[in-house]
């Protein structure tokens, strides 16, 4: 057998055939495995996404000034009555909306009947982040809001430590926040609706009820890279074959 240049090509011999066996076999267990493990993945985050909006789809009840089992609320929306604490805004940094980076803004929420709460008012553009810059987006007076509850955050792996001393956070933090603003911690806060407020900011309805899925395009990668690195194995393998049956000169 020939190579396309007119050189004779070499048939690999039976030691470098169990090479490839031993390289070649375990690889395509591993790459079936972690397309499986993404199989796996993918159901158990539609199944939990299935979850979350069901919750966020019921309709919205009124939260409990002292839940009980604060999970029971978790991607619920509900509805609470009193009065923003606009003196003690808290500022989540590099948050995106329509393709614009800028802040969320966490107000403390004193409700009627004297508990307080957490809330995500929404997001604010960078050079809006000064309450003067949207002084009338800062309701005054008790108020009837809408939103979700969701729970306190993790941070990431890249994601930078809070910082507040300088009023700077990063993830939500709910138990320093509560500390920072001076109210009882909760392990949760409310992110407002997409009602809008007076002057158009902050932008409600910021909360991003599913997670994100890329299960789908992980699981194709590993069976194609499996099935690649076979269908390899099986053509070097019927090479060295084909010599072997070839008769001697």
């Amino acid at each position: 057998m020939a190579s396309s240049d007119g050189t004779p090509r070499r048939a690999p011999s039976a030691r470098a055939r169990r090479r490839a066996t031993w390289f070649a076999i375990p690889g395509i267990l591993i790459l079936l495995a972690l397309g499986s493990w993404q199989v796996h993945r993918l159901i158990w985050k539609t199944e939990l996404n299935e979850e979350r909006l069901a919750r966020h789809q019921a309709e919205a009840v009124m939260l409990p000034a002292a839940p009980g089992d604060a999970a029971e609320f978790i991607w619920r929306r509900v509805w609470l009555e009193g009065e923003f604490r606009h003196e003690a805004e808290m500022f989540l940094a590099a948050r995106t909306f329509d393709r614009r980076v800028g802040y969320q803004v966490i107000t403390p929420f004193e409700r009627t009947g004297g508990s307080a709460v957490l809330v995500n008012r929404g997001w604010v553009p960078l050079d809006n982040k000064e309450p003067e810059t949207r002084q009338t987006g800062q309701v005054e007076g008790r108020v009837r809001l809408e939103g979700t509850v969701v729970p306190s955050g993790k941070a990431g792996w890249f994601t930078p430590d809070n910082e507040p001393e300088n009023n700077l956070w990063f993830w939500t933090d709910t138990a320093s926040l509560a500390a920072s603003a001076g109210i009882p911690a909760q392990p949760f806060l409310v992110d407002a609706g997409p009602a809008p407020n007076p002057g158009g900011l902050p932008v409600g309805g910021q909360t991003k009820v599913e997670l994100r899925s890329e299960h789908m395009q992980y699981i194709v990668i590993w069976y194609a890279l499996a099935v690649s690195l076979a269908v390899i194995y099986a053509i070097y393998m019927r090479r060295g074959r084909r010599t072997d049956d070839e008769p001697a000169e």
